[in-house]
């Protein structure tokens, strides 16, 4: 029989406290003993942390930043704002069409282990009080794979969604279509992607967040289909798993590959967000998709005392030279000086991401606007990255991309043009230079929101024209435009570049010129030293001529818009 002579107590990191037993004078033990859940080993690092560090560090690990794995309600709960969430569609009944032994049991067993119905949980909810349609999928359960209960749920949220005008954001995270269920999951698939094109029809916002892991079917379907797709930082991302594509082409994987860093690297992801900041990046962009985007916002602005052009009698060639100035302001500089919360979005969905091309949202006078531009370096190695501001063909895509996505919820589109010319190397020809250029033509044609173009330093060739098929195009004082650079009409013709600053002057390629062809509509007037430290003096201009710009086009309906921009090059 035992005997407890007296109470002692070991303390155990942060004041956790268990009494030892003892046998007459002796102990029975004298270790110390650690309640179940007080730590957490991190997968990557294989360090022991302390659970409500894990908890306060958003459930990532302090000491190497990996994230863990997290439940639905728990997302919720980081993304919701408090008592906010509805939940919609539980108790729909699974079904075994396989008859597969075990597995209405294993179901049954998980629902009591988690408590869910399902490997997702849909409602509605507010996020920093801008309601959604939420969706978010649960590793715990069967691995979050999609059976029949789990597309039908995901269904009917979108379909809910799209008769109650909401937005729709899922948190992916599933290992794919469900084995137990055969060729009914795989129909899931095809289920959800439908509602998601009638959703779309409606011009109504679809978000996906990609998180670890989100894999074959799931990621074959609605994971993908978001108007924008954002991804937590180092999920697992792809189709076919690693180990399976390791054993069927009996190779190592390089590091980092199908990861979420790769895929924005290769086109498919818009951004990476960390969890302390999805919230209120969510919020934001729902926001930018609510507004009004009424034309009829914009207020005239007086015009400000303007420079005056200047009186410096340039040649065509010193204008060309302007235009080249490593330090004359890039697009970004432009987007930062006019539009406020510009939210950059990356990728062509096709291959890669371009960094000679930037594209996403801002804020224009309050009026959400999409902005694009072609982007060069100051420095050798940003110019490098930038590929000296020669867009291949996934950066003219992902401008395509994100014009197409302009027009479906109605935002005017204004480009900044800056390139030498489209890239010609051998892989730019592989992957089809001239075709992505030449649809870039065909489709902004027919845009049906207004598209402003501006010309801020050189503008060469169908790389520039890929983003100049606008209402109207303006240019920049000391800008050029023209069929293709001075050095190479000059080797063409007369087959001697270096007669490049004649072929400059009869080229015709100066604001002044464009003007009198009627090529562009506005010169804008720079200071006589046009920088960064003096592109300010610039900004009440663009603000009251971009808003004239858009005011002329509050009464127009989508066919004027469109059949004005073909008339002015119908025109040429």
């Amino acid at each position: 029989m035992l005997k407890f002579k007296k109470t002692t107590y070991i303390t155990v990191n942060r004041s956790i406290e268990r009494p030892l037993k003892k046998t007459g004078e002796e102990e029975l033990f004298n270790e110390p003993h650690v309640p179940e859940g007080m730590w957490k080993k991190c997968n990557k690092c294989q360090s022991m942390i302390y659970t409500e560090d894990v908890i306060h560090e958003n459930h990532t690990c302090g000491k190497c930043g990996h994230y863990f794995r997290i439940d639905a309600t728990t997302r919720i709960s980081m993304i919701a704002d408090k008592g906010s969430f509805i939940e919609w569609d539980t108790g729909i009944e699974n079904s075994n069409p396989l008859d597969f032994n075990g597995y209405k049991e294993k179901i049954k067993k998980l629902q009591e282990q988690t408590n869910l119905d399902e490997s997702v949980m849909t409602g509605e909810a507010l996020i920093q009080g801008q309601k959604c349609a939420l969706g978010v999928c649960d590793a715990g359960f069967l691995m979050g794979s999609m059976g029949y209960v789990t597309g039908e749920k995901i269904t009917r949220m979108i379909e809910k969604a799209t008769e109650k005008r909401l937005p729709v954001i899922i948190f992916a995270c599933s290992g794919g279509a469900r084995m137990q269920e055969g060729i009914v999951s795989l129909m899931q698939m095809a289920k959800t992607s439908a509602a998601l094109k009638k959703h779309a029809d409606e011009k109504l916002l679809y978000i996906t967040v990609l998180t670890d892991p989100t894999t074959g079917g799931v990621t074959a379907s609605f994971a993908m289909l978001g108007d924008i797709i954002l991804a937590e930082p180092g999920a697992l991302i792809g189709f076919a798993g690693p180990r399976v594509i390791e054993q069927t082409i009996g190779q190592k994987l390089p590091e980092g590959f199908q990861r979420a860093e790769f895929l924005v690297e290769h086109g498919f992801v818009d951004r990476i967000v960390k969890r302390e900041e999805m919230k209120e990046v969510l919020a934001k962009l729902i926001r930018m998709h609510n507004q009004s985007n009424s034309l009829t916002d914009i207020k005239s602005v007086n015009a400000p005392a303007l420079l005056k052009e200047s009186k410096a009698k340039r040649s065509a060639w010193e204008q060309v030279q302007l235009a080249r100035l490593s330090d004359r302001p890039t697009a970004l500089d432009y987007i930062g000086l006019i539009f406020d919360d510009f939210e950059e979005f990356h990728g062509d969905r096709l291959y890669k991401d371009d960094k000679a091309m930037v594209g996403g949202i801002g804020y224009f006078r309050g009026i959400p606007v999409t902005i694009i531009g072609e982007q060069k370096g100051r420095s050798t190695k940003e110019n490098i990255e930038r590929n000296f501001g020669m867009p291949s063909p996934e950066g003219y895509r992902k401008a395509l991309r994100l014009m197409k996505q302009a027009e479906k919820f109605n935002r005017p589109i204004i480009n900044f043009v800056d390139t030498p010319g489209a890239f010609c190397g051998l892989e730019a020809e592989e992957r089809g230079q001239g075709e992505a250029i030449a649809k870039n033509l065909f489709e902004m044609s027919s845009l049906k929101v207004p598209v402003l173009s501006i010309i801020i330093g050189e503008g060469g060739s169908g790389g520039a024209l890929a983003l100049a098929v606008g209402n109207e195009v303006w240019i920049m004082e000391n800008a050029t435009y023209s069929i293709l650079s001075p050095e190479g009409f000059a080797s063409i013709l007369w087959k001697d570049s270096k007669r490049a600053d004649e072929a400059a002057k009869v080229m015709k390629i100066t604001a002044k010129d464009l003007k009198k062809l009627n090529i562009v509509e506005r010169v804008i007037p720079e200071p006589e030293k046009l920088d960064i430290t003096t592109l300010n003096k610039l900004k009440e201009y663009f603000l009251c001529h971009i808003s004239e710009f858009l005011l002329k086009y509050q009464s127009f309906t989508e066919n004027e818009v469109m059949e004005e921009r073909y008339k002015r090059f119908r025109s040429m």
